[in-house]
């Protein structure tokens, strides 16, 4: 006998699905489609056990099931009651228990069959949500169980275990998350409470810093305005005794450097400035003209000072004119110029002027130097640019291009005091005590530093026709950046001298003020004449000046009868014209 039944009902058109309070099965209608589509379901099959869906205990073995293509085979007595083939629900004899169907469809004690309502074709649907069910289901263990024991009687079960309700068979639709929703919710209240905790410590941190940002700047422009003077209350002598202070007690290292112009003679010099408390750097240009007081007591100038009082003597004179300690005397002549430039690879700097060749052999070459802006120049360029002085410049025009080399040089000088020091070394030249190689290359290289990081300039210091210093003039430079006090020799202590070119060569004036700058004479520039003159003149205005008029022809290498009373220019003791019968030189 086959283990479906289906007389009068088609095959698998119904479903045992559990028993009423009566203990009678109950039964669900399935579409005709459905019955022989039996897939295998990991949530439903084990080990070759049935799945009961309301069931979670252990569950009885069923037999095999066929594919629904087979014929439904006439069953065997199984004990409980005989077959009748013309009894659509297959019933047994009176008082038996039903056959067993493993597909759900047993026969009855001669009464219809209970189907469940329509509703509950939608149990297949929820199949996938059974793995979360099962916290409910060992409230239908019992139920379960039994709908797939059909060997026990009716009458050998307990009451209490036929007393089938309608709830132990209810389905929970929904699953119960509350616990996990909970965790959730701490979760999210915990992390939005540290934001905003977080958000609260990075506010109160951001009003400090701006509390102390503020109070940093009303502290540093209150220290401002008591510097410069400017606070209610204070006096103005009073701010600017202060500066004056202020300034003076900054540390400075100074050292003085003379370049000799070996080819044509004449020195340039200018003072090497560390500001160390500022951290600022300077090129002071110091112009030849510069009133010096001689060892003698006599007043003399800074290009005669060079040549006749030498290194030590030049500096303890500029240190009491300037009132500034200079710590050493670099003496650089071209040549080693030239190779310093070289061993520093060459430098970079804004030329103001074409310089010409000086070993050219003709007129009109090609400059050696090219005016324009970033000039690369080598070593022989660079001395070219620094010692260049155009026709009716003034000594100043040189001292500037000079100030460029050097700050160039700075700039491409390295900044380690070790590899400054090899430069210095490498250039063999004998330096005057008590400057080393080694602390001329240590300050060398904070210059260097210094220049690099754009924190240094260069700066002219201003002097008067007679070659002193005025405060108006010179404060922005003696006193700001040497920290001193200008002391200059009395006026009128150097003769001073105005030279005016009238011989057609224009290199006429620079040899002349070369001359007249070591003889210890103040030099004036007067220009160039609009003509030629053959013969030379010397003039005085005041008779006490006829003697220095007379110096000043003998210097020139003019003759006696030059000088001569009258007009002189302005600003000057002597004027002088030169002719075409001077002779460089000659003196």
């Amino acid at each position: 006998m086959n283990d479906r039944y289906d007389a009068g009902y088609g095959s698998d058109q119904y479903v045992l699905v559990g028993y009423d309070e009566y203990g009678q099965p109950v039964y669900r209608q399935v579409p005709v489609q459905q019955a022989p589509q039996r897939t295998y379901d990991p949530y439903t099959q084990q080990a070759g056990y049935g799945y009961d869906p309301y069931a979670t205990g252990q569950q009885q073995p069923v037999p095999p099931y066929d594919t629904g293509r087979q014929q439904p085979q006439p069953p065997s007595y199984d004990g409980y009651g005989s077959y009748d083939p013309h009894d659509p629900y297959g019933t047994a004899a009176q008082g038996q228990a039903p056959a067993y169907d493993p597909y759900g469809q047993a026969a009855s004690s001669g009464r219809q069959p209970r189907v469940v309502p329509e509703q509950t074709a939608h149990i297949p649907q929820q199949t996938p949500h059974i793995p979360q069910q099962t916290p409910h289901i060992p409230q239908q263990a019992g139920p379960a169980e039994e709908a797939y024991a059909p060997q026990e009687a009716e009458g050998q079960r307990p009451a209490e275990e036929r007393d089938y309700r309608t709830e132990q068979f209810a389905f929970v639709e929904e699953p119960d998350g509350d616990s996990e929703d909970v965790i959730d919710w701490l979760k999210f209240t915990e992390n939005r409470t540290e934001r905003r905790e977080e958000a609260r410590r990075r506010a109160r941190s951001r009003i400090v810093a701006l509390v102390v940002v503020l109070a940093l700047v009303a502290v540093g422009g209150a220290g401002y305005l008591w510097y410069a003077g400017k606070l209610p209350g204070l006096s103005s002598s009073g701010g600017s005794t202060a500066q004056a202070t202020a300034v003076g007690a900054q540390k400075r290292d100074v050292i003085v450097v003379h370049l000799h112009n070996t080819a044509k003679g004449g020195t340039s010099t200018a003072l090497l400035v560390d500001n160390t408390t500022t951290k600022q750097g300077t090129t002071v240009l110091l112009p030849n003209s510069l009133a010096l007081t001689g060892d003698d007591g006599s007043t003399t100038t800074l290009a005669k000072s060079v040549d006749d009082d030498g290194a030590s003597g030049t500096r303890d004179q500029l240190g009491a004119v300037l009132g500034t300690d200079i710590q050493g005397t670099w003496r650089l002549d071209t040549p080693y110029l030239q190779n310093l430039v070289e061993l520093v690879g060459n430098i970079d700097i804004d030329t103001n002027a074409d310089v010409p060749d000086p070993d050219a052999k003709k007129k009109g070459a090609s400059p050696l130097v090219h005016k324009g802006s970033d000039q690369t120049l080598s070593g022989k360029m660079a001395v070219a640019y620094a010692t260049y002085r155009a026709t009716g410049e003034s000594q100043n025009a040189q001292l500037e291009r000079f100030g460029q080399v050097m700050q160039g040089v700075l700039r491409k000088l390295s900044s380690d005091p070790a590899g400054a020091t090899v430069t210095v070394q490498t250039l063999a030249q004998i330096l005057d005590p008590p400057l080393t190689d080694k602390d001329l290359g240590a300050f060398l290289a904070k210059l260097a530093d210094l220049a690099k990081g754009g924190d240094y300039k260069t700066a002219l210091l201003p002097v008067q026709a007679d070659g002193t210093l005025s405060a108006s003039t010179s404060d922005s430079v003696v006193k700001d950046i040497l920290g001193g006090t200008a002391k200059s020799p009395d006026a009128g202590s150097a003769v001073r001298v105005s030279v005016q070119n009238a011989t057609g060569a224009k290199d006429n004036t620079e040899k002349a003020r070369v001359v007249l700058l070591n003889g210890g004479f103040t030099f004036l520039e007067g220009g160039s004449a609009s003509g030629t003159r053959t013969t030379s003149r010397v003039v005085y205005a005041d008779a006490a000046d006829k003697e220095n008029a007379t110096e000043v022809a003998k210097t020139l290498g003019l003759p006696a009868g030059s000088v001569a009373k009258g007009t002189v220019s302005s600003g000057a003791d002597v004027s002088v014209v030169l002719g075409t019968d001077y002779r460089p030189g000659a003196s």
